[in-house]
């Protein structure tokens, strides 16, 4: 049985390469000058993690940067090997003159983050299929329950995920975006976002997630890793 790294654990081994743990991924980016440099990067990462690369690494390649992600797709977790592959792929990067980066805070458009839907209900059973069909969706990873989250197979779109409502709430927004993002963003986006108009409703689940809303009540949560393990 693989050993299950705990999110600090993660953190704190991906941190110094210029990765971040995220929403239960390992992600960096590497800043690029043309589309042929990215591909370049992208063929230097995928013979770095060799066949391994096969189950945990994908990648998306633009003419400004390659965002690398590692996570296994059977567990839908970072493992140690993924952990190694993070640091064999920063080195190899190196070596092309290039760096594996976060992006916090103004070091590029945005740091690397993962965005899910948040959906409340009162029977999840009931309406989770609807949405794994129109959505065109599959089961996560070692969850296929009739309450449990729906993916993108192909890694395109932000996970869905249900939460239990215990009475009809038709006053109040419904379905909220989750803003996954790295540890040390978080304050800066949050900051950014009350600095646009926005709201903080609640910090009592901090640091884990900040519930927010702009100026007519549409809430968004910024989440982290931390106060989870």
């Amino acid at each position: 049985m693989t050993l299950r790294l705990s999110r600090r654990e993660i953190s704190d081994a991906i941190g110094g390469s210029g990765w971040r743990f995220v929403l239960g991924a390992a992600r960096t980016s590497v800043p690029v000058r043309s589309l042929a440099q990215a591909a370049e990067v992208a063929a230097r990462a995928a013979a770095t993690a060799g066949g391994d690369g096969d189950e945990s690494l994908w990648m998306d390649v633009r003419a400004d940067r390659v965002v690398l992600t590692l996570q296994s797709l059977a567990t839908g977790w970072v493992t140690p090997l993924e952990v190694e592959l993070a640091r064999r792929i920063s080195a190899a990067v190196s070596e092309l003159g290039l760096r594996a980066d976060a992006e916090i805070g103004d070091q590029g458009p945005r740091s690397v983050q993962i965005v899910e839907i948040a959906i409340d209900a009162l029977d999840i059973a009931g309406i989770r299929p609807f949405w794994k069909a129109v959505m065109g969706y599959t089961d996560e990873a070692g969850a296929s329950g009739p309450e449990d989250p729906l993916v993108d197979p192909v890694g395109q779109g932000p996970a869905i995920w249900f939460q239990q409502m215990d009475a009809p709430r038709p006053q109040r927004n419904r379905i909220h975006f989750d803003i996954s993002v790295p540890h040390d963003e978080a304050p800066l986006r949050i900051k950014a976002a009350l600095a646009a108009g926005g709201v903080l409703l609640s910090d009592t689940a901090a640091p884990a997630f900040w519930v927010l809303a702009d100026a007519e009540g549409n809430e968004a949560c910024v989440t982290t890793w931390q106060g989870r393990d």
